[in-house]
């Protein structure tokens, strides 16, 4: 027998259910879950989305455990949320070192606590076949995606008017950082590096992506695929180029090495990738920071699709779904922008600091919960 310690947080309800991931990683702890649970409310708010915001983990090493017994901690764990859980209180979904097949275990066993009724809603992120949404598993990249193209649309970022010819640096390439590398590249992008935990790959022209992907597959690393220069995670960071994608664990970029990143625009794909001393060295480079809350915000859109869906009992065609969320990401671009260029001009005025964009995205948040809030009243 082997115990494991599980969290799970809710941070608020103010707009919704809660709606944050499940993490499994040795490093998960109660502080680093509450952080991110926090960071879920302003997520929501900031795309406007009906829930509060969560998150869970359970400290262990995927690497480490078999699928077996994955499926009986992921159980127990369900198990001992009780009714914490549920499709109007607290809504889970993948995270990192989780996946569908994790759900469809969250499910399962709901289910079998709660049989009759309609569960499909408790968690997001399932297989199609259980009621997952299609488009949901490259949600967090094509999210993304979008959030770039339309901020390139809205701001004048050096030479840098759209994706077409833009040299891209991708740390980090699980899920989203691989999918994000396919996506900016069908665009026009070049993708010129790209890094897993074992190290990193730079081509200055241009990498074949789908050749990574072979190599990847086949060695279960990127280092080493045929035709590229193998550099360390470090020195991937620093490869001169127009967009550096932190796909990531957090604190990626630090104190330690702000000063090196050559980029134009950083854009945070995981959370917490630059620590708040690396975001003033960036500032002060010139170098813009697109905030996590906004970049990541895809995959828990196209989780409100799918919660929808099961709601319905529907099933969106992917046309429809990738449509609606081109839509959530250029209206949350916009609030943002927005809101940054309406607090720079009253900075302006005050002979204040300017403020970056990740304050200004709070400020949308934190003003929506704020407002919901007060109009809501306090009970009883």
């Amino acid at each position: 027998m082997r115990t494991f310690q599980g969290y799970r947080v809710l941070h608020s309800n103010i707009l919704g259910p809660g709606k944050g991931g499940i993490r499994y990683h040795p490093d998960v702890d109660r502080h680093e879950v509450m952080s991110l649970a926090a960071l879920m409310t302003w997520k929501c708010a900031l795309v406007n989305l009906p829930y509060g915001g969560a998150k869970g983990g359970v400290a262990c090493n995927t690497k480490e455990l078999s699928e077996g017994e994955l499926r009986r901690i992921t159980r127990r764990f369900v198990v001992e949320l009780g009714d914490d859980i549920g499709p109007h209180t607290d809504i889970p979904a993948p995270d990192m070192y989780t996946n569908e097949l994790t759900m469809a275990w969250v499910y399962d066993t709901y289910q079998a606590l709660h049989p009759g009724e309609n569960n499909r809603a408790v968690v997001t992120g399932k297989p199609i076949e259980l009621g997952g949404s299609l488009g949901r598993r490259e949600a967090t990249a094509r999210g993304c995606l979008f959030v770039v193209q339309r901020f390139l649309e809205r701001m004048q970022i050096g030479a840098l008017p759209s994706l077409d010819g833009a040299r891209v640096v991708v740390q980090g390439f699980g899920n989203v950082g691989a999918i994000s590398a396919q996506l900016f590249r069908e665009v026009g992008a070049r993708i010129v590096g790209v890094s897993d935990s074992t190290g990193g790959i730079v081509d200055d022209q241009v990498l074949d992506i789908e050749a990574v992907l072979a190599h990847k597959a086949a060695h279960g690393t990127v280092v080493g695929t045929p035709g590229t220069r193998t550099v360390s995670n470090e020195d991937l960071l620093s490869t001169q180029c127009d967009i550096l994608i932190p796909a990531a664990l957090g604190a990626a970029i630090n104190a330690g090495n702000a000063d090196l990143i050559r980029t134009k625009l950083v854009v945070e794909a995981a959370n917490e990738p630059v620590t708040p001393e690396a975001e003033e060295i960036l500032e002060a480079k010139g170098i813009y920071v697109l905030p996590d809350i906004l970049v990541n915000s895809g995959g828990v859109s196209v989780s409100y699709f799918e919660w929808v869906q099961n709601l319905a009992n529907e099933r969106w065609e992917l046309s429809r779904v990738n449509l609606q969320l081109s839509g959530m990401m250029s209206a949350a671009v916009d609030r943002v922008v927005d809101r940054w260029q309406e607090l720079n001009r009253s900075a302006m005025q005050d002979s204040s600091e300017p403020v970056n964009f990740r304050t200004a995205a709070l400020v949308s948040a934190i003003d929506l919960v704020a407002r919901v809030t007060l109009q809501r009243g306090v009970w009883p």
